[in-house]
């Protein structure tokens, strides 16, 4: 597949993004085709195709309406905060070229701006946010933008420092609540928030923030945004904790890894020695991910719906998740560089 232009600038900075994007063909909104097809239920939420884009690339309104132009029917804004959190300098974005997949032991992998197919990236942000003054009526002019068989999720995540983590996370959720978002996300997958690096292998800390939430916000589907569990006895701890308590798991967010430029030297700068990779090289991840959820749902008789993320960039990609459980698929680096990928697969079904 020729690479389009991608809808966000890797070579800018995140607030240029924010203020200037999305770029490529979301900019041509009268380039987008709509593909009518027979809506479906995805957690009482009628959508035409339980397809779209996860927390990451659909930085404000101006992007999520642009992404429900070009047919990607599920938009998760990207994840949000109780207060202001500023991104990581440049760059945040690079190419990188591992050998085939990629191993969730840590791997060293060369990282450029060769952005050529079959794609995988490193994105490394720092889950910034603006203040809630300023994303909430963005949020909320995002959501009134749905069409018909169109859904907005809010993401958003809780920040050490604000307090007990488990409130602030409560609060993020009933600040998204304001914005009618009709399903929330609530985003474990991110570093440096968790006992264990990552906040979703914590499961006592997500026992009690889910509860916080649920308190919180009883009126909202909630789905939790977790990386990759290579431990099936830690799914198992995770659903006997909270399976019947959520709505939704959203698997995964990426893969960690050691990005290295051509002299070895740390691609994204020495206090970055690792970053989160995404794209073609996770997708087994991904898929393992909902396979495994899916048995341990049918067997636990639990009800939660899977959303699937991992390197989608094709039809196939979409029907390999759908028959490996998901409820719901979603990409973000196939759809950063191929803005036209919901159409492609609407014409495929």
């Amino acid at each position: 597949m020729k690479s389009l232009t991608p809808f966000y600038d890797p070579s800018i900075s995140y607030e240029e993004n924010y203020a200037q994007g999305p770029f490529g063909l979301f900019r041509q909104l009268d380039k987008a085709q709509q593909v009518s097809i027979k809506p479906s239920k995805f957690l009482n939420v009628e959508v035409n195709l339980p397809f779209g884009q996860p927390a990451g690339p659909l930085l404000n309104a101006n992007y999520i309406k642009a992404a429900f132009a070009y047919g990607f029917d599920l938009c998760v804004y990207k994840t949000v905060r109780t207060k202001l959190h500023k991104c990581h300098p440049l760059p945040n974005v690079l190419s990188v070229h591992p050998n085939g997949k990629l191993s969730c032991n840590l791997d060293t992998v060369l990282a450029d701006t060769n952005y050529s197919q079959p794609l995988s990236i490193t994105n490394s942000f720092g889950v910034p946010s603006f203040a809630p003054d300023v994303w909430q009526p963005d949020m909320a002019d995002a959501v009134k933008s749905a069409g018909h068989g169109q859904c907005v999720i809010g993401s958003f995540q809780g920040t050490q420092g604000n307090g007990e983590i488990e409130k602030d996370y409560a609060l993020a959720a009933k600040l998204v609540r304001e914005t009618n978002a009709p399903i929330l996300e609530a985003n474990l997958s991110c570093p440096n928030e968790g006992a264990s690096k990552l906040l979703c292998f914590d499961i006592d800390k997500v026992e009690r923030i889910v509860n916080e939430i649920k308190m919180a916000v009883p009126d909202r589907p909630l789905i939790l945004k977790l990386a990759y569990f290579a431990d099936d006895e830690k799914i198992i701890s995770l659903l006997n904790r909270v399976g019947s308590i959520i709505d939704g798991l959203s698997t995964i967010n990426t893969l960690s890894a050691k990005p290295v430029d051509a002299h070895g030297h740390p691609a994204l700068g020495e206090n970055r020695k690792e970053g989160g990779v995404c794209g073609d090289a996770i997708r087994w991840a991904g898929l393992d991910m909902v396979s495994r959820l899916a048995k341990y749902r049918q067997e636990m008789d639990l009800k939660f719906a899977i959303v699937g993320v991992g390197g989608v960039s094709s039809s196939e990609h979409y029907h390999q998740f759908i028959k490996s459980g998901a409820d719901a698929v979603m990409s973000a680096t196939g759809a950063m560089w191929n803005p036209l990928l919901a159409i492609e697969i609407k014409k495929n079904l």
